[in-house]
């Protein structure tokens, strides 16, 4: 069986510099599949060639048994791949409730966006409660909140998280991570790119460390979580 996304030797560069250095992965249907690493391993860039916004100088990444080498970011959306990125980008004048519409620019399902805009307002209640709200007012958490709402409006069946933690109280932090393991619950699949190693790690069912562009360990979840140098490396344990 086909795995969702398949990526074999993606090599990525900016200019001379080559940021990914021919990794490969699988994320499987219905999987949580976790990137950890330092800032700077390359991570970000990964999810950013994933999804489109740049171009790959080797390798192939294949979504539903399909190549994505020529296909332009909108059309990856189309396919079924969503991406939340990094620092949110939500339009602060907009209203919640417009921001999560733009989610869904490629549909034209009436009946079907309306229901899942309600479905994000059961995801993320406080959405629901602010909707005519300016995105701008809310706090760090609720705006990490937005986005991830924005993100599934447009159906996906693979969900890219790049670092949904960043920068939140451990009261929110806990929040997103409880959504993440809520959608894993529903049958989302999931990409997930987090800081908080811990907790990445003790919700995915795979894990790839990755260190200068490179993949340098993999496992289940609970085995680098277990796994003495990664403990060390990324969980602060001596």
């Amino acid at each position: 069986m086909t795995a969702l996304l398949e990526v074999e030797d993606l090599r990525v560069a900016y200019g001379k510099i080559e940021a990914v250095k021919g990794i490969s992965f699988k994320v499987e249907a219905g999987e949580v599949v976790t990137l950890i690493g330092t800032n700077g391993a390359g991570k970000t860039t990964t999810l950013r060639t994933l999804s489109g916004l740049l171009k790959p100088v080797g390798g192939q990444i294949k979504f539903n048994g399909r190549s994505l080498k020529k296909i332009p970011a909108h059309d990856i959306v189309s396919l079924g791949l969503a991406h939340s990125p990094e620092g949110r980008h939500i339009f602060p004048r907009m209203t919640i409730e417009d921001n999560l519409r733009l989610g869904a620019f490629l549909r034209n399902d009436k009946p079907g966006i309306e229901k899942d805009i309600q479905r994000a307002y059961d995801l993320f209640p406080i959405l629901g409660e602010r909707r005519k709200q300016a995105a701008g007012t809310l706090s760090g958490g609720e705006q990490q909140m937005l986005a991830m709402g924005r993100a599934l409006m447009s159906q996906p069946k693979l969900l890219m998280l790049d670092e949904p933690s960043m920068g939140l109280s451990p009261i929110m932090m806990q929040k997103i991570m409880s959504t993440i393991v809520e959608l894993k619950a529903q049958g989302m699949t999931i990409l997930l790119i987090e800081q908080n190693a811990q907790a990445a790690l003790s919700l995915a069912d795979h894990g790839h460390v990755m260190e200068i562009g490179k993949i340098v360990l993999s496992g289940t979840g609970q085995d680098l979580l277990h796994d003495e140098s990664v403990r060390k490396a990324y969980l602060g344990e001596d």
